[in-house]
């Protein structure tokens, strides 16, 4: 397991009637403030305050095929080469990062293989480093490179 030690929120959110929007800075967009929201930007500003990953090397939500189903991955973060390189599943407080979890971002990997594989809740994150056919627990985020 990480401890993931999310920096200070300075996020810009809004309110529309009962509802409550964040500022994407990746995607310049106001988007929905839900729970897994809240955790997808929460480990992004850890990645570029703290991790100091680029920004232009961050992807969210974009669409994948898996197994010729259209889906989404939460992040996917691209080394300086611009090759797919940490690939992380964000999931509410509340769900646990169970088997299915896991198999859902193992799922995504065979997609997008990436060197590094991550579930996160904002509560518990767990990562796994790809080490020939297997995956290693990891017990920190990897530097940029």
């Amino acid at each position: 397991m990480i401890q993931v030690p999310f920096p200070p929120p300075q996020f810009r959110i809004k309110k529309k009637g009962e509802k409550q929007y964040i500022f994407d800075a990746i995607r310049k967009s106001w988007l929905l403030l839900t729970e897994e929201e809240w955790v997808r930007q929460n480990l992004v500003a850890y990645f570029t305050t703290v991790l100091h990953y680029p920004k232009q090397a961050i992807a969210l939500e974009k669409e994948i095929f898996v197994n010729g189903l259209k889906k989404r991955f939460d992040i996917l973060v691209y080394d300086a080469g611009h090759q797919p390189w940490m690939l992380v599943e964000c999931k509410a407080p509340a769900v646990v990062l169970s088997e299915d979890v896991l198999q859902q971002a193992l799922r995504y990997h065979l997609s997008v293989p990436v060197e590094y594989l991550v579930i996160c809740n904002g509560v518990s994150t767990v990562a796994w480093k790809k080490a020939g056919s297997s995956l290693e627990l990891s017990t920190a985020f990897p530097g940029w490179r």
